[in-house]
């Protein structure tokens, strides 16, 4: 199949948290490969405070001064009736929605044990919630389409794992069982679904705390990280160039695009009688120890240094 120059002419792309960082980066991408966009953004602080309806406008701008078109939204994707007003956003303006990009996400880092319901319940309902709202909302119409693409951003703090972010990680890994279910319910839609595990510098993870002189120095690595470095990922995988690539998870990170393995059996151990406690602690212990994995964080799995 020829490439296209431009590879999303004519598609209508909704882009949530577009208004900086990550997601800014995605939308004038998406604009410059032929989309035209819906810049979701509430304009709020990273931990989901306030409003600032500039913040969507000013990426508008920046589109339409590009030559492109594109179109703001404020609305919350933690609200069903506002995610749903996102996307009718594309339809009122450009007449259809091609792709859903859920983007949008907020931080309330704080050790487990101190985590209250209140940093529990927001941190969902953006980072997960917000995802299946927004989804739901333009599902109807890529399964009147018959087509349709969906690309979901999660973290390596949900995939591997991190310090002080259960409620954070938990969103993002929740991502993958989400899309992968929508993958598989949407397939005879000739709908997609996949997930992107960003890595950049933005003021969402400045905000993360470096208690340690290791975390500092992975985080002066990150600032030689541009958020652009994960657009065309994001861009491929809503272009009908992705059409055989659904279902999938995939890490960015700077020039590297690496593809995660999915949970799968990986070791097991049979008894014909069956198992009590105790067998298991004296036989499947034993037996499955070598084969456990160790309890590591993002920093552990990939080094501080990129190519």
């Amino acid at each position: 199949m020829a490439i296209p120059e431009r590879i999303l002419e004519g598609k209508v792309v909704v882009v949530t948290g577009a208004g900086g960082g990550i997601g800014r980066t995605i939308a004038l991408m998406m604009a410059a490969q032929g989309a035209k966009v819906v810049v979701n953004d509430l304009g709020s602080t990273v931990d989901g405070d306030g409003r600032n309806a500039s913040v969507a406008e000013q990426v508008v701008a920046e589109i339409e001064q590009a030559g492109g078109q594109a179109v703001a939204s404020i609305e919350s994707v933690a609200d069903w009736d506002g995610a749903h007003r996102i996307v009718q956003a594309a339809l009122d303006t450009f007449g259809r929605v091609d792709c859903v990009v859920n983007n949008a996400a907020i931080l309330r880092d704080i050790i487990f044990h101190k985590m209250t319901r209140e940093d529990w319940e927001l941190s969902l309902a953006v980072n997960l919630t917000g995802a299946f709202n927004v989804s739901r909302a333009a599902a109807p119409h890529f399964r009147k389409q018959e087509s349709g693409s969906y690309v979901h951003i999660s973290s390596t703090s949900g995939l591997v794992g991190n310090m002080g972010q259960a409620n954070y990680a938990a969103g993002k890994i929740g991502l993958v069982g989400l899309s992968k279910s929508i993958a598989l319910d949407m397939r005879k839609f000739n709908v997609r679904s996949n997930v992107v595990a960003p890595t950049a510098f933005t003021r969402m993870t400045e905000s993360i705390p470096t208690a340690t002189p290791e975390q500092q120095e992975r985080m002066r690595q990150r600032e030689r990280v541009e958020p652009e470095k994960n657009a065309p990922l994001v861009v491929f995988l809503a272009s009908d160039a992705a059409a055989e690539v659904n279902g999938q998870v995939f890490y960015s990170r700077k020039n590297e695009i690496i593809l995660f393995s999915q949970m799968r059996p990986f070791a097991r151990v049979h008894n014909s009688e069956g198992w009590t406690p105790q067998t298991i602690a004296e036989h499947v212990v034993p037996a499955l120890r070598k084969s456990f994995y160790p309890l590591e964080m993002t920093r552990d799995v990939f080094p501080t240094w990129l190519p």
